[in-house]
């Protein structure tokens, strides 16, 4: 398959949070289209299992989806951190846990068809409590859900955001052997 070649690139909005960009690009054929491209940082999502087999989910408002969301946490890599610091970071401020052992499980593009957002998906387990430390635009309920209702938040439909989902199975194919949802 062939690559789109990018004859020119123009940011057209730069926010907190994303910045928006029209690249004109030449198609395989020849024919020249625009793209929009939102760009966003990198970003962390960790599957969080306690001594109890409870999966430490996280409920919030999400002003885009117009509704609260039972998550798994995650949120964005800060210049210089690497994917593993962020990790360790997120959890314990939107959680309150501290992980004894984090694992990478993976990554995944959350949008490639608008955005460049690349998601490191990791697994953490041996929890300790730590210091909640959710910013101050954040208002997050931590909600421990056992591993047995997993599939079926999901299959409801009351876990429905992409990464939370993509985490979650991502858990189920490391342990094909051991089913976590059983």
């Amino acid at each position: 398959m062939s690559e789109e070649r990018t004859l020119e690139s123009k940011l057209v909005y730069e926010g907190r949070e994303v910045k928006l960009r029209l690249d004109t690009v030449v198609l395989p054929s020849g024919r020249k289209t625009t793209r929009e491209v939102v760009e966003h940082v990198d970003c962390v999502a960790v599957v969080a299992i306690d001594s109890e087999d409870n999966v430490l989910l996280v409920r919030q408002f999400r002003k885009p989806a117009e509704k609260v969301l039972l998550e798994i946490p995650a949120g964005g890599i800060e210049p210089g951190e690497q994917p593993i610091q962020c990790a360790l970071r997120e959890l314990e401020e939107e959680t309150g846990y501290i992980a004894g052992k984090l694992e990478r499980l993976g990554g995944f593009y959350s949008s490639p068809g608008y955005s460049n957002e690349f998601l490191h998906l990791f697994l953490a387990t041996e929890l300790q409590r730590g210091r909640r430390g959710a910013k101050e635009d954040e208002a997050i309920e931590v909600v421990p859900i056992p591993l047995a209702e997993i599939a079926n938040l999901i299959s409801s439909g009351e876990i429905c955001d992409a990464k939370s989902i993509v985490g979650l199975f991502t858990l189920v194919l490391r342990y094909r052997g051991a089913n976590p949802f059983a």
